[in-house]
């Protein structure tokens, strides 16, 4: 198996406030998927500087910074200049596909569900 470079569309899924999700919030994340969708933890840590992820809402950046592995199977949403990161709930049992949804814990805490919506080369 090879990882490829893809570029990875989160936008928030159905919760109390958003009942039909909110398509101008979310993440683009660039990171390296293996063939079955995965994040890639070699490849990824390898070319660490390619791992890029946006926040964004109302479809204006929030933030930008770095997708990086740490301990265990945590996966951080590295936002340098903010107070503390997002970090994604067991992402790396994920498989990013449209259609299937992934968690994402904000730096208040707070966690929210987004919808794989889409999934491209580079």
């Amino acid at each position: 198996m090879t990882a490829h470079p893809r570029h990875i569309r989160l936008e928030l899924a159905r919760e109390p406030g958003h009942p039909h999700g909110d398509a101008r919030t979310g993440y683009d994340i660039v990171a390296f998927l293996d063939d079955e969708g995965r994040l890639d933890l070699d490849s990824c840590r390898a070319e660490a500087d390619r791992c890029r992820v946006r926040r964004f809402a109302r479809n204006a950046t929030i933030a930008t910074g770095h997708l990086r592995h740490t301990t265990g199977d945590r996966w951080v949403l590295d936002f340098p200049g903010e107070r503390e990161d997002a970090t994604g709930f067991r992402l790396g049992d994920e498989r990013f596909a449209p259609g299937e949804y992934v968690s994402i814990i904000a730096g208040d805490g707070a966690t929210h569900t987004y919808c794989v919506e889409r999934v491209a080369d580079i």
